[in-house]
């Protein structure tokens, strides 16, 4: 392959339009040829520029409502051909195929279009057939060709060809063929998952998993792994689309924790009262409502005030100046809430390390979401668990019935325990957690490190006894013995939320109904691994 390529005649065919008039000038400033297609070449001569129709190269007018324009060997021949193969230019020779030096192409707007709410057949409408042809085309000749798919790379092209005197070396042919590729994929992938959801199929034969780099990341969950960022293209409140304020760069634990935050306080919506949740290592160690959003921030922090020390605060409502206050009493890495207002910006900006993130809402919990996870030789593909629990889903099955503040300290605990690694375990109390246990191989386990953080705090807050006494207490699973439902007792909970299912049930119930206890089945788990 040669290095340097002279750029004598473009292609470009664009649905966005943006810096298209710029790339024009820059090139015809060099001398290069334009060729172009539709409403690109419209754009093109409207801006003084000379261009030649596509058509006027194939001799074939666009057909078919622009569905057959460039596919043609007059464009692909000009694309593929081998520039040292002596077999391949004679042909060129012969049929009038001249060679086409650089390709610039962005596709039909396929995801775009479908995120509009579109219908099955203006979706079909929507999926670029020309387009990644040709793009595939140019990428794989790229010892010849230069192909740029993207907007953002147009400085780039015209710098490179401006420093290699109208040339392109190989090694920015290779990265731009790469680019292509990805993007080509990436459509592909778009068209493929929508299909598989407008037909119904849960499984298809094969997934692929797409997405676009947001950023390289300066290391993984520890410093000797490499990381980055990719983004689905969804625009999904949360951490992905979110504004960030200030700070530092995100790592990865800051992205993972965050977004983990940001799902669990959405699961509270703002209508219903302000609430907080402080996450560490994608646990949460308190989530509180309050009636203001400095309350909720601070009964949060009383549930584990250890933990929360360099954790996550995710908010359901605008950080205010009040709760700002609160939160730079102690070390946070990110806060991230759906917007901010000056005074509490204010108050962020002595704190250069905090970084503050905005989204534009808070992220619907109910949504439908796929969740993968990758395992040797393969991919994990689920849900994601948009399980819900109402007061009218729940069982009783003790003798004594809930009261109406156990009921919403036990739906209350519950919602947090979707969130708990397994075995998950959550005390609850006056719409506040008051103890996590979380990720034991034992829920027996779980259930007695929350009581001892309960104990610890009561200690440090001066209270007189833990408020476990009296609380509310969720099993993300059900208790297959009753041992782990007495360390709850033992810790002073008089209600349980749990799922039930288990061959002991009968066992636990009647427990239960020895301590006096009021417990009810939700016929629901939320394992979370």
């Amino acid at each position: 392959m040669n290095d340097l390529v002279p750029v004598r005649r473009a292609l470009l065919s664009v649905s966005d339009k943006t810096g298209l008039e710029s790339l024009g000038r820059g090139l015809a400033a060099r001398g290069v040829e334009l060729i172009s297609t539709g409403g690109t070449a419209r754009a093109l001569r409207e801006a003084g520029l000379a261009v030649t129709d596509v058509s006027e190269i194939t001799g074939f007018p666009e057909m078919m409502d622009g569905r057959v324009k460039t596919l043609h060997p007059k464009v692909h021949g000009g694309l593929l051909a081998l520039r040292d193969e002596a077999s391949h230019t004679a042909a060129c020779a012969e049929h009038g195929i001249g060679m086409i030096d650089l390709l610039v192409v962005n596709l039909y707007p396929f995801e775009a279009t479908v995120a509009g709410g579109a219908d099955y057949a203006e979706a079909i409408e929507n999926i670029d057939i020309g387009g990644p042809a040709m793009i595939r085309a140019a990428a794989k000749n790229h010892g010849f060709v230069t192909v740029v798919v993207d907007v953002e790379d147009y400085g780039a092209l015209l710098a490179e060809i401006e420093a290699q005197d109208g040339a392109t070396r190989l090694a920015f042919r290779q990265r731009m063929a790469l680019t292509a590729y990805g993007r080509t994929g990436a459509y592909d992938a778009a068209v493929s998952a929508w299909m598989a959801g407008a037909l119904g199929e849960a499984a298809p034969r094969r997934r692929v998993v797409a997405g676009r780099l947001a950023q390289t990341l300066r290391y993984g969950e520890n410093p000797h792994q490499s990381a980055a960022f990719y983004t689905d293209g969804s625009d999904r409140p949360g951490v992905a689309t979110a504004r960030q304020r200030q700070g530092k760069e995100l790592s990865y634990n800051n992205i993972n924790d965050t977004d983990a935050a940001f799902e669990l306080v959405a699961e509270f919506l703002p209508a219903d009262g302000p609430a907080c949740a402080i996450i560490k290592h994608a646990n949460p160690c308190g989530v509180a409502r309050g009636a203001t959003l400095a309350e909720a921030y601070r009964r949060a922090y009383d549930c584990d005030r250890t933990s929360a020390f360099g954790g996550i605060v995710a908010l359901n409502r605008p950080l205010d100046r009040e709760t700002a206050l609160e939160i730079t009493q102690i070390f946070t890495e990110v806060v991230i809430a759906p917007g901010a207002d000056d005074d509490a910006v204010e108050v962020f900006a002595g704190k250069k390390n905090l970084r503050l993130l905005t989204t534009k809402g808070l992220p619907a919990p109910g949504t439908p979401l796929v969740a993968w996870r990758q395992v040797a030789g393969g991919l994990l593909v689920q849900d994601k668990d948009v399980g819900h629990i109402g007061a009218d889903d729940l069982r009783v099955v003790t003798d004594r019935k809930p009261t109406e503040a156990e009921l919403t300290d036990m739906l209350f605990a519950w919602t947090v325990a979707k969130h708990v690694k397994s075995n998950a375990i959550v005390y609850a109390k006056g719409g506040a957690t008051v103890g996590i246990g979380a990720g034991q191989m034992s829920r027996v386990d779980s259930a007695l490190i929350a009581a001892k953080k309960a104990e610890r705090m009561a200690e440090a807050l001066g209270l007189p006894e833990p408020l476990t006494r009296g609380s509310a207490v969720a099993s993300d699973a059900f208790f297959p013995f009753a041992d782990g439902l007495m360390e709850a007792v033992a810790a002073g909970a008089t209600c349980v939320i749990q799922p039930g299912g288990s061959m002991r049930d009968d066992e636990v119930i009647a427990a239960a109904n020895a301590e006096g206890l009021a417990m009810v089945f939700t016929g629901m788990r939320h394992f979370r691994h």
